[in-house]
């Protein structure tokens, strides 16, 4: 730029009160996220200040900044890492989660494929609220039917030993436990995760099947052809969001189906926790162990969603 001349101000180049006019044109759509942003701070960010606690000696009378810092500082971490017990809890939690998802994460999108074909809101609406319910129902519920079927005298082995077969012990045999846990969680979860994909399926022009039809293709060309390829951005949406979170696996229902025959698989990171971080009073310990499955979780969500941006161009962030 030449001596004496004015620096010219970028065309491109929007001042901060021209970027926010259009926001506060429409301000009442931001004060009915008032009550949504509170909830998140309070039970999202807020929390997150207990993470102290897995770095110190937690006291209760003291409080998160009264209680002594741990010496060394990573204590409660290398407890965790130094007994079998954690390294045979990461190793089931790890399995019963890539079992859980290779077998339970395509059942929902063909599910809501299955029924996009059904075209009588009647029977559609019936076979909805028959899926949806079991993901409504308590873990309770759902071990107390695994015992009324599969147990020493439950109906599957009445069943069994009516065809002349011997009983087989389905809860306490340690290679049944997965089996169980995956089917349960598959037939709880199945008709809730298929929600997203049906939304997605009824958002589909009825142009391209119209066109479809006209060029004579089959139910199953349509699906294979229109359906699957529109709804493949939620897909893998979806399996990162999923793939995120492997590493959690709730203590509830797993706790409930463990006893002295199976712990060598039943045995998760969840359940560890609960009895020896919690039921022990441990704090500093359990927070430790939760603060490691959230780390590695993170990670493994910023990895997918690398991988599938490169691969796909879909992310979520």
């Amino acid at each position: 730029m030449k001596k004496g001349e004015v620096a010219k101000k970028p065309a491109n180049k929007v001042s901060f009160l021209e970027r926010i006019k259009p926001a506060l044109q429409c301000w009442q759509l931001y004060v009915l996220l008032i009550p949504a942003l509170i909830w998140l701070i309070v039970f999202a960010y807020y929390p997150m200040y207990g993470l102290l606690i897995a770095f110190k000696d937690f006291k209760g009378r003291l409080g998160i900044l009264g209680s002594p810092w741990a010496s060394p500082l990573l204590e409660h971490f290398q407890t965790f890492f130094s007994t079998s017990i954690a390294v045979n809890a990461i190793k089931n939690t790890v399995v019963i989660s890539l079992e859980t998802l290779l077998f339970g994460f395509p059942i929902p999108v063909i599910f809501a494929l299955l029924l996009n074909q059904i075209q009588k809101n009647g029977p559609r609406r019936v076979i909805q609220t028959i899926s949806y319910a079991p993901y409504f129902m308590s873990n309770v519920v759902v071990v107390s039917l695994i015992t009324v079927l599969f147990s020493a005298n439950g109906l599957v082995n009445h069943v069994i030993t009516s065809a002349g077969g011997k009983e087989v012990m389905f809860t306490s045999l340690p290679q049944y436990f997965r089996p169980l846990f995956i089917g349960t969680n598959i037939w709880q979860t199945m008709g809730f995760n298929a929600i997203i994909y049906i939304a997605a399926l009824t958002a589909i022009s009825p142009e391209y099947y119209e066109a479809a039809t006209m060029d004579g293709a089959t139910r199953f060309q349509k699906i294979l052809y229109i359906d699957v390829p529109l709804i493949m951005p939620t897909v893998i949406l979806m399996l990162i969001l999923q793939v995120g979170n492997i590493m959690n696996v709730g203590y509830e229902k797993a706790y409930l189906m463990q006893n002295g025959s199976n712990t060598t698989v039943s045995e998760l990171i969840s359940t560890y926790v609960y009895k020896v971080g919690l039921q022990s009073a441990q704090y500093s310990f359990a927070t430790a162990v939760g603060l490691f499955n959230s780390v590695v979780n993170f990670i493994i969500l910023v990895l997918t969603n690398f991988i599938a941006k490169k691969t796909s161009d879909i992310s979520i962030f």
